[in-house]
């Protein structure tokens, strides 16, 4: 896809990249942290998550193309160096985001309790929250970057 209505499709699809991956990180830790977040959003999470990582390889496709469309620039260069890299990040959203859609669906073992009556949460729970933490994290911080570098890339010299 190149176009769309005339315009650049990188410059349409990048909203959907933009919107969902910093949304399903948000979702997933919520997710991954709380059961009873993860039982209110159900399909809710590995559904726009899937979506965010179909988009990512649609809009990098678009962005090659609009690359090869505009005037060779560093700013360019370093937008699509960085944009390259997303994908492996919307991957890491999308598994644990099934994964824990999937555990929380089946029921997953019944949480033991503490000292005091309190809740714990099992160790395999522990780990794919805190793995969720971090890849949600990364995934954000890409997002913000590659899209920091690209506004940069598009606006540097359109006004004064």
């Amino acid at each position: 896809m190149s176009t769309v209505n005339g315009l650049p499709a990188h410059v349409l699809l990048v909203h959907i990249v933009v919107v969902l991956v910093p949304l399903t990180a948000l979702a997933l830790v919520a997710a991954a942290l709380w059961p009873r977040a993860a039982r209110r959003l159900g399909v809710l999470l590995p559904v726009p998550a899937f979506v965010a990582l179909v988009s990512v390889p649609l809009t990098t496709q678009a962005g090659e193309w609009l690359e090869r469309h505009v005037a060779e620039d560093t700013l360019v260069r370093r937008h699509t160096e960085l944009g390259d890299g997303l994908l492996p990040w919307a991957l890491g959203l999308f598994v644990p985001a099934t994964v824990v859609w999937w555990a929380t669906r089946r029921g997953g073992p019944e949480r033991a309790t503490g000292e005091g009556g309190r809740r714990s949460a099992p160790p395999v729970r522990i780990v794919v929250g805190v793995l969720s933490v971090a890849v949600a994290a990364g995934a954000v911080v890409d997002v913000y970057r590659t899209g920091d570098s690209g506004a940069k890339a598009a606006w540097h010299d359109a006004y004064h």
